[in-house]
């Protein structure tokens, strides 16, 4: 790159963090800085639409960076085909789209300007596309957006045309820290230790069920053992009672074997008397 394409870029950048109403001004006056041939190109930058230049406003705020590294992890789990992984990162993706798009009104709030619903969707589309492509990720990052962009419609003219100033430089599309064998084992290591932990939290459930259950058999059992000693206090107390009873019994059998032996006695007596008695009219 040369020094007047690092000048314009650098210029570049400036500008198109600016209020699109104010462009026209200031790039005029960017212009009359400079000379020659770099004083034509910077005239012939153009306005950015307010969809870009919010997203531009995005990229100087720093917030885009997590934006790309989702994108290095998505291509992840394309080359590794895993299909969970892509749609716990596809739901990640489209939350944090939303939340740069809305942070992105927010920036262009504050710097006096109202992005429409259309103006919103728009900067949406742009995050999303550099999420999705290295190749958008890359044209977004340079903060020189003309244009807004569209992850369906990508293709070196149509990003080249959206970009002031020089062609961005190229993002990787994937981490180079390990190749697919060495992140297939990594993921395969992680799986391993979600089961494992699954696996944990089962057989913590299981304990903790079985110490309940033995709680409660506990208690139960204390309830029993408990009437257990009742009943064999009422147990003593009644054969206590029938004991007493047993020799209640007795004594009255003993009351009735002699009231009939006085009885027999009685009965002789009398039987002597009306004998006495009858030989007596006789004589």
């Amino acid at each position: 790159m040369s020094d007047d394409d690092a000048r314009l870029d650098e210029i570049a950048v400036a500008l198109y963090a600016e209020p699109p109403a104010s462009f026209t001004a200031s790039r005029n006056a960017r212009a009359a800085e400079v000379s020659g041939s770099l004083a034509t190109r910077v005239k012939r930058l153009r306005k950015p639409t307010v969809a870009a230049w919010a997203v531009n406003l995005l990229v100087r705020d720093g917030q885009l960076g997590e934006a790309v590294e989702l994108s290095a992890a998505l291509h992840e789990a394309q080359d590794d085909l895993d299909a969970a992984e892509l749609a716990r990162l596809g739901k990640q993706r489209r939350a944090l789209v939303s939340a740069l798009a809305r942070r992105a009104a927010e920036l262009a709030a504050e710097a006096g300007t109202t992005l429409s619903p259309a103006m919103t969707e728009a900067v949406e589309h742009t995050v999303n596309a550099a999420v999705v492509d290295a190749a958008a990720a890359a044209a977004v990052l340079t903060g020189r957006l003309v244009t807004t962009i569209e992850a369906g419609a990508l293709d070196g003219d149509a990003l080249g045309a959206a970009v002031a100033g020089g062609a961005p430089d190229a993002v990787p599309a994937a981490p180079a820290r390990d190749d697919l064998a060495a992140r297939r084992a990594r993921k395969a290591a992680e799986r391993a230790v979600r089961e494992a932990e699954r696996a944990q939290a089962e057989a913590d459930r299981t304990v903790s069920s079985a110490e309940s259950h033995l709680t409660t058999a506990r208690e139960h059992a204390d309830r029993v053992h408990e009437r257990v000693a009742a009943l064999r206090a009422e147990l003593a107390r009644v054969e206590k009672d029938a004991a007493a009873a047993d020799g209640e019994v007795e004594r009255r059998e003993a009351d009735r074997v002699e009231a009939q032996r006085s009885a027999r006695e009685a009965a002789k007596t009398l039987e002597r008397a009306v004998a006495a008695r009858d030989e007596g009219d006789d004589r």
